[in-house]
Formats: C-alpha cells, structure tokens, sequence
C-alpha cells in the first residue's frame, strides 16, 4: 500500500499546534508557580513581622511546597521551628537540606551550622558537639567554636571549656584570660573535693598565670590554704587579695579575720581592716573589724557609727544583735532582719537574676563576673 503524502501534510501542522500548544500550557503553569512562591513567601515575612509565628510557618510551608528547590525557604522554616521550640522539626528540615547532594558548599555549611544549634537548644549536647566539630576549618569556625565553649560550660566540662577558650584567644576571636581562669578554678574546685591536694594547686597556679590580676584564684588558693590548717600561708594569700583587688576582698572579710584570729596576727590584721575600712567602708568589713575586738562596747560603738554615716537596715540589725534586750527588742530585731533580707542579695548585671549568694557565674544568663561584689544595698 503506498503512502499518501497528504496526510502528513495535514499532520505536521496538528503536531505543531499541539507542541506550541503543551508549551504554553507549561510556560504558563511554571509562571503561576513563580507567581505564587513569592507571594506566599512574603506572606510569610509580613506576618512573621507581626509577630504571628503560628501563620507564618503555615506560609513557608505553602512557599517551600510551590518551590522545594529554594533553600532560603528551608532556612527560613527551620530557624522559625527552632524559635517556637520545635527543635525536632527544625533538625528535619535542616537535615533535608544536608541530605540534598546539588546543595552549594556554602549553603551545607550553614545548614550545618543550623542543626548543630537545633542540637544545642534541644539539650543533645552529643550530637550539637559533633555538629559544631564538623565545622572546623569552615567560615563558621569561630561561631562554632564559640557555641562549643558555651556547650562546655553549661556541661561543667572545663578542661575542653578551657582548650577552647584558649584557641578562640590564639585565633584573636577576643580576650578570653579571666574566663580560662574560671575554668582552672573550677577544676581546682573540683580536685580539692577529690582531696586531690596537688591537682588543685595546679589547676590554681595555671589559673593565675591565664589572669594574673582575677582575684578568684587568690581567694581560693587562701581558703583552701585556711581549710589545710596553714592559717598564716592563708593571712598572706587573703593579704594580698586585700592590696590586689579591695572590693573583692569584701567577699571574705570575715574569713581573713578568722584566719589572723587562729594565727596569733591579730592585731596586725585589724590595723590593715582599719585601714582600708577608712578608705572604703563596707559592713562585711566592720564585721571583721569586730570579730576580731573582744570589747563588747568597742564593737557596738563601731558599729552605732558606721549606721549613722551608713544607715541600711543590715548596719541596724547587726547593731540590734549586738544589743541583746527584751521580747520589744528581739521582735524589732526580727523585723528589722525580714525587711533587710531582700537587700542584702547580689544582683546580676547583665540580666537582673538576684540571689542571696555571690556567684562568679549568674546562674540565670551564664554571664562570668556579672555580679558586683557588694549586696543590693551597698550599691
């Protein structure tokens, strides 16, 4: 049978049509689509911009829908998870990004750097170490590094707290000497509760060489000396806390007074608690000038004066003490000591958290040094 050359004719203008035809149909659904990713995707800021976090999830996820490919979008979802604590949905959507093998460098790197700290939020300290480790050598390096040292801390692992602060220092991400102080402080805590004599002094004397002028190392080398039953070695260590760094000294007044008590010095102590008494005076101070004076009398006339150039209701509730008396006299002491109470706490610079011990580090934001060493009404 001989083909008719008609009928492919009349067939190459049909295919034609139809072609143009599914490619306009194509160009166009293509167009909706990126018509609508947009909007959606602005629809999503506008509302996470009013503070509507629950609709705007709703629209990123709308967004990533019409455009899977888009990875700002997946960077977007993921950290909204993370802020509204939904940390197992966030490692999701990040881990998806990772899992994508035509994902950039760059933008695996950052995913990364996002799951570490979905990791961190959600309290697997494991896996946001391992995260935060795999991004060594990366642009995120010092930012890892950084949320590795905080990891650390909150852990209590000090001695990989204090390498690390040690390299962000090497690495001029910032002077990190008194936190990297605090860290061998806290390991001479540690060895001295082991009765590891000699690792605590270690831990201490790397302590002073990482801030020669902190003076928590000082303190601690001179309680631990005291607590050892080397009461002089303590008189000298708390000594030169006391010409280092007074207003520290504030912090254990009474336990250098104790310590010159047991020693036989005494008096050389008082003439040194006098001293620096007039040169800046301070109720933890006055205590100790008067745990060392056995006169009654003495004590309570040192004490009326520092209430009337000082008056504060724990200056009046010593002095109270001190007076002994009647029922009148005791419910007035008890009084006096309830309205003092919640003055006579540390306050938090950097966050408000107040407590009724001093604290090296704020157990409310981890901020080392944050506390003035004066009580809230001294300040």
């Amino acid at each position: 049978m001989d083909f008719d050359f008609q009928w492919l004719l009349l067939g190459l203008p049909v295919a034609f049509a139809l072609g143009w035809l599914a490619s306009r149909l194509d160009v166009r659904q293509w167009q909706r689509e990126e018509h609508e990713s947009p909007r959606a995707y602005y629809k999503g800021l506008n509302l996470l911009l009013n503070e509507q976090q629950d609709k705007a999830i709703d629209a990123f996820i709308e967004a990533v829908r019409h455009d899977p490919d888009t990875s700002d979008l997946h960077f977007a979802l993921g950290n909204l998870f993370r802020r509204r604590g939904e940390y197992e949905r966030a490692v999701r959507v990040h881990q998806h990004l990772l899992d994508r093998g035509d994902l950039a460098a760059v933008e695996r790197e950052r995913a990364q750097y996002a799951l570490a700290q979905d990791f961190m939020k959600a309290g697997l300290f494991d896996r946001a170490e391992q995260a935060f480790r795999a991004l060594e050598g990366t642009p995120f390096d010092t930012e890892a590094r950084l949320a590795l040292l905080s990891l650390y801390e909150r852990s209590r692992d000090w001695r990989n707290a204090a390498d690390v602060a040690a390299q962000l220092e090497k690495r001029g991400a910032g002077s990190f000497a008194t936190r990297i102080a605090h860290h061998w402080c806290e390991l001479a805590l540690e060895a001295d509760a082991k009765q590891h004599a000699d690792e605590a002094d270690d831990a201490l004397r790397r302590a002073r060489e990482a801030a020669p002028q902190a003076p928590r190392p000082r303190i601690i080398a001179a309680q631990l000396l005291a607590r050892r039953g080397n009461e002089r070695g303590a008189v000298e260590a708390f000594g030169e806390l006391m010409a280092a760094n007074p207003a520290s000294f504030n912090l254990v007044a009474r336990d250098y007074a104790a310590s010159a008590r047991a020693c036989g010095e005494a008096p050389a102590a008082r003439a040194r608690l006098q001293a620096l008494y007039e040169h800046a005076p301070s109720l933890e101070l006055l205590q100790a000038l008067n745990a060392l004076d056995d006169d009654a009398a003495s004590r309570e006339q040192r004490l009326a004066a520092h209430l009337q150039a000082q008056p504060t209701l724990s200056a009046a509730q010593e002095l109270l003490k001190l007076q002994g008396g009647d029922a009148t006299t005791q419910a007035l002491r008890d009084a006096v000591g309830r309205a003092a109470r919640p003055l006579q706490r540390y306050r938090c610079a950097a966050c408000g958290f107040e407590a009724q011990h001093y604290f090296w580090q704020c157990p409310g934001c981890l901020s080392w040094d944050s506390y003035p060493p004066q009580r809230l009404e001294d300040l």
